[in-house]
């Protein structure tokens, strides 16, 4: 039998330590939530209380960014853009991961390092040579130039994740696989990637937040309005010179979470069994 104390002994000792940090985290969400029901008068009232809602609550945010801007456009087309980067990103990192985590080739250890270093390039270095490749292609103003610009900064950083990941999972179920007559690609597909499933997907939901939430390239390549994504439709629509409309950028706001927190609450044990473990066999 356990002592009470022995019990209540994580109360003190790991969750009310970790509360602050936990509130400090989800303040911002509170307030976002908060500010996007308030009423106008109540917003921009600088006597009231900022972080309560005392004038009732309205969804009237809500109904500016449906009715009076394209956010339901700009939604699908950042879904479409961050779905497909993603995809594309996962697809090559793990053909890029496997030879470099189990081929030993010269400077093989070097090349790693160097995926790794061109992720830490800042985008706003990286965005003139990408605008005349985007438009010796032709992309200009459209999707595909997200598409296409997206994985040059989501490729190396799914590389070296998937590297560090699949180093992690035993040689031996590969020898086998290869002595019952599997090549190199069979035993990545049948093998390997059914081990690494957390990993892939710690990989995918990275890449996935990334373009999700990118806003320099989205806001250089793609002109037309019908065409933005969510992050720059947003504020080139609701931030009119030196006019903020709050409650519509943060409607905006927690509708454009959505998305990442569906898919971390969904692929949450996945996530952290990518980051924290290997595979165990």
């Amino acid at each position: 039998m356990t002592s009470p104390g022995r019990r209540i002994r994580p109360l003190f000792t790991l969750y009310l330590p970790v509360m602050p940090f936990v509130l400090f985290a989800l303040f911002p969400l509170y307030f976002m939530l908060i500010t996007s029901l308030k009423k106008n008068s109540e917003l921009y009232d600088v006597t009231t209380v900022p972080f309560l809602i005392k004038r009732g609550v309205t969804l009237g945010h809500y109904q500016l960014l449906s009715q009076d801007t394209l956010f339901w456009s700009w939604f699908v087309n950042s879904l479409i853009v961050s779905v497909a980067a993603t995809v594309v990103s996962v697809v090559i990192g793990i053909l890029a991961a496997y030879p470099l985590a189990r081929l030993r080739f010269p400077g093989g250890d070097s090349f790693g390092v160097a995926i790794f270093v061109t992720y830490l390039v800042p985008p706003s270095l990286l965005f003139l040579p990408l605008s005349t490749v985007v438009n010796r292609l032709g992309l200009s103003d459209s999707l595909w130039a997200l598409v296409v610009t997206y994985p040059t900064f989501l490729v190396p950083f799914c590389t070296w994740l998937l590297l560090g990941y699949f180093r992690t999972v035993p040689k031996e179920i590969e020898e086998c696989a290869m002595l019952d007559g599997c090549n190199r690609l069979q035993t990545l597909v049948r093998i390997l990637l059914p081990v690494a499933v957390p990993g892939v997907i710690c990989a995918a939901l990275f890449a996935f937040t990334l373009s999700w939430n990118e806003f320099l390239y989205a806001l250089v390549f793609v002109s037309p309005a019908e065409l933005k994504t969510m992050t720059v439709g947003v504020i080139s629509e609701l931030i009119r010179g030196d006019i903020y409309y709050w409650g519509g950028l943060m409607a905006g706001a927690c509708v454009g979470s959505l998305p990442i927190v569906i898919a971390y609450v969904f692929f949450l044990d996945y996530y952290v069994s990518g980051l924290t473990a290997g595979a165990v066999k």
